[in-house]
């Protein structure tokens, strides 16, 4: 049996394919380790798949050099996007860090075989809810069409903006950090107050160490007021999500 494929057409898939596996590398919840490489790149071929007919009229000229350098720029245009949907993601893993300096939990951090680096314990502990949480209110499911309009807003032979990438960079890590203490903000306040609580009691008492006691003390507060923080996680989510999606929309030219 001879199969009679479209050069161009095959072309345009793989260029897709090679902007989708940079994106699924670094996009959560997509560039889990949980997830094997080979479920990856065929998920990379599956997104392609679909935007075959907005991709074959972008394909570039049949040539060795033009191929090579036709998907150079689509892996870094994939990279670009997943990271600047990273960025905002972040920002739950970096309220959970904030918890542990501020609760005492950083003695404990250990070392986190999925990510391969130290993680902390409610750091990993609101990521995994955090990735939970998108699978349970199909918010990944909006991620990846904000990405897959990318193929339409940004064919395969479009210029892509720096100042644009650079712009959205900037924001995005600004985005980071205000949504972390967005999140862990409450929680903090109350370990601070009771810093502040400690203090005052060490200056009426010296006697009785009151910092020495400030530790077990702040350990329980972070273990029973962690429920409450956690409850504030599915709205600003959703606030994160619609802010990656947009991110990835204005960098591709759909916004």
């Amino acid at each position: 049996m001879n199969w009679d494929v479209p050069i161009g057409q095959l072309l345009a898939v793989f260029l897709g394919s090679a902007r989708a596996g940079a994106w699924l590398m670094l996009c959560p919840p997509f560039s889990s380790r949980l997830i094997p490489a080979q479920v990856k790149v065929l998920l990379s071929v599956g997104i392609a798949l679909p935007m075959a007919p907005y991709l074959s009229s972008a394909v570039p000229v049949i040539e060795t050099s033009a191929i090579i350098a036709a998907t150079a720029l689509q892996i870094f245009v994939g990279a670009a996007l997943g990271f600047i949907t990273y960025l905002f993601f972040a920002a739950v893993q970096a309220a959970g860090d904030l918890l542990d300096v501020f609760g005492g939990f950083t003695l404990a951090s250990a070392y986190d075989p999925l990510s391969q680096n130290q993680s902390s314990v409610f750091g990993r502990y609101y990521n995994l809810v955090a990735t939970t949480l998108l699978f349970a209110s199909n918010g990944h499911e909006l991620i990846m069409r904000g990405f897959m309009e990318s193929y339409k807003t940004l064919p395969l032979d479009a210029s892509f903006s720096m100042a644009t990438f650079n712009r959205l960079l900037t924001e995005g890590v600004g985005e980071m950090f205000v949504s972390a203490l967005q999140i862990a903000g409450p929680l903090i306040a109350v370990l601070f107050l009771t810093d502040v609580a400690f203090g005052l009691l060490n200056r009426v008492a010296p006697a009785l160490n009151a910092f020495q006691l400030g530790f077990p003390a702040k350990i329980f507060l972070v273990l029973t007021l962690s429920g409450t923080a956690i409850a504030i996680l599915p709205k600003a989510l959703d606030g994160l999500v619609e802010k990656a999606v947009n991110a990835v929309l204005h960098l591709s030219g759909g916004g």
